[in-house]
């Protein structure tokens, strides 16, 4: 139980801002941060939820409350996934081989591809917001697009060795952790709960049809690309994922209205 606890401890502290107990960083305790990572989309979707009622609490317009919507997942993880989203696409940008592409994720520096595409992330996802109906959908879905990385950590090979100087987070992650089967199915049915009492099932289930989709992308570019993930490209995956997530939400709402 104590190994348990201090793999949750790490897991928050590490993806997220919400403040924890200091606990040692060792095999033992990172055995189960993976499967802890999924709980840190659980506090992002409730920090979404609490924003979107207070906003209407205070009776906001659409567009302040979708910008404050908007901050509310950068505020709760502190950017460390949009971090990683932007190293990937510079390095896709940069049409180089594969080594250069690793070494472009390594580099700290952010160039005008990841400003650009970062800019774009930002926009489309504040416009979606502001076409939202369902808030609960998209609260429940930050465990289900954390489900997904952790997925593709457990089960792709990593782009970089998991031991040695070359070991990037990523692939010291993958050493020490794994995201068994019942753990996933344990989570889908925890936001399969949430969206069928709070949400709207047929948005979410279009919103999971995208994530599942992206997913096999995100491996063929992993594969194809970098050799394997790295930690930057589980960012990048977790940024896009949420966004072709909202965007089918609110297709599906708009399919809905148009036609039922």
């Amino acid at each position: 139980m104590k190994h348990l606890t201090s793999s949750c401890m790490i897991a928050f502290s590490t993806y997220s801002r919400i403040p924890t107990p200091r606990v040692e960083w060792n095999e033992e305790n990172m055995r189960h941060i993976l499967a802890f990572f999924p709980l840190v989309g659980a506090a992002v979707g409730a920090a979404f939820w609490g924003a979107d009622a207070l906003c209407r609490l205070l009776e906001l317009g659409d567009t302040l409350r979708a910008a404050l919507l908007t901050a509310v997942p950068a505020a709760v993880t502190g950017g460390i996934h949009l971090d990683g989203y932007c190293d990937t696409v510079d390095a896709l940008a940069s049409h180089a081989s594969r080594e250069k592409k690793l070494a472009i994720l390594k580099d700290s520096g952010a160039g005008a591809f990841a400003m650009i595409w970062c800019c774009v992330w930002f926009l489309l996802y504040f416009a979606l917001l502001t076409e939202l109906g369902s808030i609960a959908t998209v609260a429940a879905c930050f465990v289900l697009s954390r489900s997904f990385s952790a997925l593709g950590v457990d089960r792709l090979p990593s782009a970089r060795p998991i031991t040695g100087p070359q070991a990037g987070m990523g692939s010291g992650l993958k050493r020490s952790s794994r995201f068994p089967r019942p753990v996933l199915a344990g989570y889908l049915t925890l936001w399969a709960g949430a969206v069928w009492l709070w949400g709207e099932p047929v948005p979410a289930l279009a919103a999971l049809a995208a994530a599942v989709c992206f997913y096999f992308i995100y491996k063929k570019v992993a594969l194809r690309q970098f050799g394997g993930f790295t930690g930057d490209l589980a960012g990048w995956f977790l940024q896009i994922c949420e966004l072709v997530m909202l965007a089918a939400a609110v297709l599906a709402e708009r399919v809905i209205a148009v036609w039922f």
